[in-house]
């Protein structure tokens, strides 16, 4: 993980202080990481075996996502539960999902819910009211511009995790917009392996 997520105040959960988040379901990416944590959110319906593969595998904490756009409502709710007994730290809810089932969710689980803003046309502050324990900001190159809005408007109790961009340099940009933890996605398997395969034929040469 990139040095400068380590600067980041970080967010407590269970008793643990998380820093870096890896962002990624790819389970060999997850084995061989030195990441914190580990947030699963991918665009399919959610599904338990792959929730279940993800917790087994990680020796950190994981980040279920549970929904909120194609899949809401009541299967959410149930989906957060089960990710709950799974052993998760938090579930992460999509940035379309609704307030009614955010207080759902926040009614039948212990663990944070983590609500993912995507833009500053998010109502954060309605989904903080209706029970989200935590904002997750995943807005592109708007990230720190996004942080630094929502942290002058919630003031500095709300935990807030954000997406911290390919450098060092977009790291410590959102760090200081406000942000306390960095989710960082990696290299895919096959980008690791390409440059892998490039050593092996320069060594047969």
């Amino acid at each position: 993980m990139p040095d400068a997520i380590y600067k980041a105040s970080g967010v407590k959960i269970l008793g643990k202080r998380i820093k870096s988040l890896l962002f990624t379901t790819d389970v060999a990416i997850i084995k061989n990481s030195n990441a914190q944590s580990v947030i699963a959110v991918y665009p399919f319906t959610p599904q338990l075996t792959i929730m279940q593969s993800i917790v087994d595998v990680a020796s950190v904490p994981v980040f279920l996502g549970v929904g909120g756009g194609t899949t809401t409502g009541q299967r959410s709710v149930d989906l957060a539960f089960q990710a709950e007994q799974m052993g998760a730290y938090g579930v992460i809810v999509n940035a379309p999902m609704k307030k009614e089932v955010i207080t759902e969710i926040n009614k039948r689980i212990d663990i944070p819910v983590i609500a993912t803003i995507a833009s500053d046309k998010d109502d954060y502050i309605t989904k903080l009211n209706a029970g989200a324990d935590m904002l997750n900001v995943s807005a592109g190159a708007n990230t720190a511009a996004l942080v630094k809005q929502i942290r002058g408007e919630v003031g500095p109790m709300v935990p807030i995790i954000a997406t911290g961009g390919p450098t060092e340099e977009s790291i410590e940009e959102t760090i200081e917009a406000g942000a306390n933890a960095i989710t960082f996605t990696p290299p895919t398997s096959a980008e690791i392996f390409a440059e892998v395969m490039v050593n092996y034929r320069s060594q047969s040469n």
